[in-house]
């Protein structure tokens, strides 16, 4: 039976992306890759190399003790670190950055970064730019959703939005970006855990695939009577990915990092993969593996770093093992979209859903602050050296240039050739939808 494992989520509906595909009877709905491969051709847009790299920061980093320390704040607030002096005039970041201060000039922090909605943790803000699922039927699709919905594959047999997410004890720990309204044909294919065994044919030729195809195929009639919900709309979409991906090997040499130089490996390093808490992985391979992907193909790809929820021991945290692991994943990630021309093309984004509060607490930890945090943006042909917004003298009030995150989505959508104010995709009601609500993109960005 083919499988294509999902990360479990119900989907809008109430069946999980699990169920729909295990059931081995993949239905009608949504746009067939045919229909979809022939709008790209027209609209001159299948073969551009754009994408989107996104990597989200579990759980909210310090941005004060990364971007924008605050060294005029009394000591408790000001925390332990000290700015050193970057490339770029003007700009310090940590000391414990110091890959990253070598090379600010393809950077650029965001230190005034707005829009979460409380003190809760979801990732929901930072993959869609908006506030709250529960304001459309069905949940608003995330960047690599609204991407694979608008342009589909650069190639059939290399999905268009690809999560290198773990399962995590919190859900939205371990989201690479739902789906939402637009449904499974649109999700992130997880190359993760089993899934990754089975994108190879083990001992199945492709004529015995294709008799198995069409034996699918003669359920047809069945299912399309049982299809009553959309239960499985878009279904036949990702069957006819799954055949591509499992008769040609160009995503899975794409993940075989064996194929990549000792020199390279070890740029990068290994991190720390086991899981941190609830969280993510401390994974630097998947910086290497997310530029592995954009080059094969991959249009939008989000992974998940960490768990930065600091409540207590911040600095001794962040100093012993998440600053150089972050400066060094990151930096080799920016560093080699450069190196092999790929700069203009690839954009990468990384935050996380809130920032954290000035005063540290008596745990030697900062708490949720959902009025301000930061990120920084590289590379995907964006203005890079400078600062985007300020916060005030102790770090808990936006002072300049107010940053939502839906105006940086807007940004990326802009980067990658989508008017995110004139395109729209079409909701359970088959509404016209925006793809950013009202933001328009960075002028001091594009």
């Amino acid at each position: 039976m083919l499988k294509i494992m999902g990360d479990g989520q119900r989907l809008c509906d109430g069946m999980t992306r699990r169920e729909a595909i295990r059931m081995g009877a993949l239905g009608v709905g949504g746009l067939s890759l045919p229909n979809l491969l022939a709008a790209e051709e027209k609209a001159g847009i299948k073969k551009s190399n754009k994408a989107i790299i996104m990597v989200y920061m579990v759980g909210a980093p310090p941005h004060q003790d990364m971007y924008d320390l605050k060294m005029d704040a009394p000591a408790e607030i000001r925390g332990d670190f000290r700015p050193i002096k970057t490339n770029v005039k003007g700009i310090e970041i940590c000391e414990h950055l110091p890959r990253m201060a070598k090379m600010m000039d393809k950077f650029t922090p965001l230190r005034s970064v707005y829009g979460s909605p409380n003190g809760a943790h979801d990732s929901y803000i930072c993959y869609t730019g908006r506030k709250k699922p529960g304001e459309i039927r069905g949940g608003w699709p995330s960047v690599g959703s609204m991407v694979s919905k608008v342009l589909g594959p650069r190639e059939p047999a290399i999905p268009a939005f690809v999560g290198l997410a773990p399962d995590a004890g919190h859900p939205p720990y371990g989201s690479p970006g739902l789906p939402g309204f637009l449904g499974t044909a649109h999700a992130a294919f997880r190359p993760s855990g089993q899934v990754g065994k089975d994108m190879v044919l083990k001992g199945i030729n492709a004529t015995r695939l294709g008799d198995r195809r069409k034996l699918l195929q003669s359920f047809d009639q069945f299912r399309r009577e049982a299809d009553r919900k959309r239960a499985m709309s878009g279904m036949d979409v990702l069957q006819e990915r799954a055949m591509d991906i499992l008769t040609s090997s160009r995503l899975a040499k794409a993940l075989d990092l064996s194929k990549e130089s000792k020199k390279t490996l070890d740029r990068y390093g290994k991190g720390d993969p086991k899981k941190h808490a609830d969280g993510a992985p401390l994974n630097l391979q998947h910086f290497l593996l997310a530029r592995r992907l954009v080059e094969a193909g991959v249009r939008v790809v989000t992974l998940n770093f960490g768990r930065w929820d600091f409540h207590s021991h911040n600095h001794r945290s962040l100093k012993n093992k998440y600053l150089p692991l972050w400066d060094q994943g990151l930096t080799a990630l920016v560093e080699d979209l450069h190196t092999r021309g790929m700069d203009k093309d690839v954009s990468v984004v990384a935050w996380g859903e809130f920032g954290r509060t000035p005063k540290i607490n008596k745990d030697a930890g900062r708490d949720h602050w959902p009025r301000v945090g930061g990120g920084i943006v590289a590379c995907g042909g964006m203005k890079t050296g400078q600062v985007i917004g300020a916060t005030d003298r102790l770090g808990g009030e936006i002072a300049d240039r107010p940053v939502h995150f839906g105006e940086v989505i807007a940004s990326l959508y802009h980067q990658m050739g989508i008017n995110p104010n004139e395109t729209t995709v079409n909701d359970l009601q088959q509404r016209p939808t925006y793809l950013v609500d009202g933001w328009k993109p960075m002028p001091e960005l594009v």
